[in-house]
């Protein structure tokens, strides 16, 4: 397709994960053994001040998935959230829906304070989608190993998920690549691992947004919730934030 092609020209083909990475996936489970260490790694790391965070699982997860992450942000002084919908079941515009009546909530009870949206893989699809949809309840997205560009087409679970959902993954991609290129207001980190099993890792690139940090990692696709190099950007990121908006003229 068009798009592919214009983007393909600075990245390289768009394309799901090589067998190698899928089978490197298998190193989630230490990746998840040997995370306790990071609050002793990350004891360096900026604190927050009670700012609002909420965390929202990939396909297949739910909250649990991302416990260490919540108990990591909730340690150095963030007030965090799960998105509060149990198993994300791959319903993106149903998905969607719940996770905004979940920030407008939060919203709404601290005083207007936007809220930062944390998303791994799927989870930032969502994240960015009620971030475009709903500007002033979000004051930035960070994603995690997120499919941004075709859905979910050029992942591990292509047909699999297409077949379940009645989706024409060419078709679907068409439509992702205009939500895409309405653009985002906020702050955007993306970080990416090109060792990724589960998600092409040049899919994972935002190129639509100027703002966009697309930040390499070295960990699997399903390790990235419980990286220490992962935990460190989110910590500077969130912290960087908001000494920006302290610092801006009211």
């Amino acid at each position: 397709m068009e798009q592919n092609n214009m983007y393909s020209s600075s990245v390289g083909p768009l394309k799901p994960p090589g067998k190698f990475n899928t089978l490197k996936e298998m190193r989630a489970p230490l990746e998840w053994l040997f995370s306790y260490q990071n609050r002793r790694k990350l004891a360096h790391v900026p604190r927050g001040q009670g700012q609002l965070v909420v965390l929202v699982p990939g396909y297949g997860a739910d909250e649990w998935s991302m416990r260490p992450l919540k108990k990591f942000l909730t340690g150095i002084g963030y007030r965090v959230f799960d998105w509060g919908h149990g198993r994300n079941r791959g319903l993106v515009t149903h998905d969607t829906q719940r996770l905004a009546v979940t920030v407008e909530n939060l919203y709404k009870k601290h005083d207007q304070q936007a809220v930062h949206l944390i998303g791994w893989s799927l989870g930032g699809v969502l994240s960015r989608e009620v971030a475009r949809l709903h500007p002033h309840w979000v004051s930035q997205i960070i994603t995690l190993g997120t499919p941004l560009i075709g859905g979910p087409k050029y992942t591990v679970v292509a047909n699999r998920y297409a077949k379940s959902m009645n989706m024409d993954l060419d078709a679907y991609e068409a439509e992702i690549h205009a939500i895409n290129e309405q653009g985002l207001s906020q702050p955007l980190t993306v970080i990416y691992s090109k060792s990724d099993g589960i998600v092409g890792w040049r899919a994972a690139l935002d190129a639509y947004n100027p703002q966009a940090r697309n930040l390499e990692v070295s960990c699997s696709h399903m390790g990235m919730g419980v990286s220490a190099e992962v935990w460190d950007i989110i910590a500077h990121t969130l912290a960087d934030s908001d000494v920006e908006t302290n610092d801006a003229p009211g």
